[in-house]
């Protein structure tokens, strides 16, 4: 049984920038050893959501609806609505999140796993930030989805924890940018 206090997350791995113009995008693939099924429900359904992302959600994500996401530990609140692009059950989803868009895929793999990529369009300021974040909230979904939840870390409180300082400065490095 893992615990919260007994978490350390890994090396910097599974990510990469892209740059369009201005417009740069941070993917992150991870392989889970839990069916597509299984990871969809925690990407869309709310009380999931809770235990692992940034972000809440006020209804599921998966119906293809519109929806309000509340960004968790924002000093202030910060509610955003957004329009779900794309919904489709085990394999896609694309909405926006604060004004930057995620689309998410998940391919079976052999033995009931699913590879995860996470498609983030976001500011350059915030790449290393972000890929450190995200680093840990899969890490916490891949717990959650093993029976073994250690509650989300996410927000100020993700700036405070140890590991996340070692993975902004290994994404910093690996993408060349500036911290």
């Amino acid at each position: 049984m893992s615990s919260r206090e007994d978490y350390a997350p890994g090396a910097a791995f599974g990510a990469e920038v892209r740059r369009e113009g201005e417009q740069w995008t941070l993917v992150l693939v991870r392989d889970l050893a839990h069916r597509p099924e299984d990871v969809w429900k925690a990407l869309t359904d709310p009380e999931q959501l809770r235990e692992w992302a940034p972000f809440d959600s006020d209804r599921n994500l998966g119906s293809g609806c519109s929806a309000k996401l509340s960004t968790v530990g924002a000093p202030t609140p910060h509610i955003t609505e957004t329009q779900v692009k794309r919904a489709d059950a085990p394999k896609v989803l694309e909405f926006s999140w604060g004004g930057q868009d995620l689309r998410w895929e998940l391919e079976p793999l052999g033995g009931g796993g699913t590879r995860l990529t996470l498609w983030h369009d976001i500011d350059r300021g915030f790449i290393s930030m972000g890929a450190a974040g995200w680093h840990i909230c899969f890490d916490v979904l891949d717990r959650l989805l093993a029976g073994q939840p250690i509650g989300r870390i996410v927000g100020p409180e993700v700036m405070k924890f140890g590991g996340w300082q070692r993975l902004n400065a290994e994404y910093a490095k690996q993408f060349g940018v500036e911290r």
